[in-house]
């Protein structure tokens, strides 16, 4: 059986796509690239920033590709005078509501809206400054696992999305309405409310509204105390996910690169969380033998990451119980390390 599709012209360009595909998405099909602010591959299209405007021959209204399915015989162009007129305003308006720290940002160099500034050639924006005060937007540091400005917050509604959707947390929503909307806490701190630092929010902000919160300046006067024995241990993840931030083809496993660049930071011992793991599945195996054999509450849940332990203690409280008592990979190679290295400890 032949499949239907919808054909249309991009810039002149033919495209053939199935039905359903987001004029985004042809677009990119025939290598066309129409900027986008708010719309993550994640996430469902929310249309919330007008970036990725694009005209449509025979239509007098402006269509946001994030979210409009291409039709059959659409005449589309992406780019003319007054659609890139219209995006620069988008961004000069988005501008003059942000703080202007790109310097100090967390999210300096991989800032979603830095780059598109830069690519629009937006400079000395025409607007005035309309940035809140720190007192007016306080910053967030309540869980001391991730900072949250909301004063960088473009409404984009990504967090929100990821927070309540994805992730079925709601520890996150807006607050305000026009141009003082912003994110918030559902709470009077995140570290109050439902959040359970997954980190889904950091990873999808295209800002430095939310990010991680860095401890790297703390680690750097470590390394360079000679009184103090640095351990550091790396998860199974990262020896692979860190090549993709250099340039890496996505997949490279680079354990020994990453082992090698450890140590020459200053590091005295560089440890496998791997370790770790196959301690939990021998620990974890051991007490679910000893409930099957002695009696116990069944079945058995790993409790081998403390958001996903966060998680189930606020919302399936009832399934406590059934908890292994493990600690996590991480927590048991920092026990044994503390242990191993006793007599360095000061």
């Amino acid at each position: 059986m032949s499949t239907a599709t919808i054909t249309a012209t991009i810039n002149g360009l033919p495209v053939s796509v199935e039905p359903g595909t987001t004029i985004l998405d042809a677009a990119r099909r025939v290598g066309v690239a129409i900027p986008i602010l708010c719309k993550h591959p994640d996430l469902c299209a929310t249309a919330a920033c007008g970036i990725c405007i694009v005209r449509v021959a025979g239509m007098a209204k402006l269509l946001r590709s994030c979210c409009t399915p291409l039709e059959n015989g659409m005449n589309i162009t992406t780019h003319d005078g007054e659609i890139v007129g219209i995006r620069r305003t988008v961004l000069e308006l988005i501008c003059s509501r942000h703080p202007n720290e790109c310097l100090t940002c967390g999210r300096n160099q991989s800032c979603e809206l830095q780059s598109l500034a830069a690519d629009f050639g937006i400079r000395d924006g025409e607007l005035p400054d309309l940035t809140p005060s720190r007192e007016e937007v306080p910053l967030d540091l309540s869980t001391g696992v991730l900072e949250l400005d909301p004063r960088k917050c473009i409404a984009c509604g990504r967090c929100v999305d990821v927070c309540q959707n994805m992730q079925n947390v709601h520890a996150l929503c807006f607050n305000n309405r026009g141009i003082d909307t912003r994110i918030a806490a559902a709470g009077v701190s995140l570290a109050e409310s439902p959040c359970v630092s997954c980190g889904q929010c950091s990873a999808h902000c295209p800002t430095g509204a939310i990010v991680e919160h860095d401890e790297g300046p703390q680690v750097w006067e470590w390394l360079r105390d000679d009184t103090i024995h640095t351990v550091v241990q790396i998860a199974p993840a990262v020896r692979v996910a860190i090549g993709e931030a250099f340039g890496f083809v996505p997949g490279t496993n680079l354990t020994g690169k990453l082992y090698s660049a450890l140590r020459r930071m200053g590091f005295d011992a560089v440890f496998d969380t791997n370790y770790g793991a196959d301690l939990t599945i021998m620990e974890e195996g051991h007490e679910l033998i000893q409930r099957l054999t002695q009696g116990g509450t069944l079945p058995l849940i790993t409790s081998c990451c403390p958001a996903w332990v966060d998680f189930m203690e606020k919302y399936h409280h009832d399934l406590i119980p059934h908890f292994s008592t493990a600690k996590s990979p991480q927590a048991m190679v920092g026990a044994l390390s503390k242990t191993y290295y006793a007599e360095k400890a000061g």
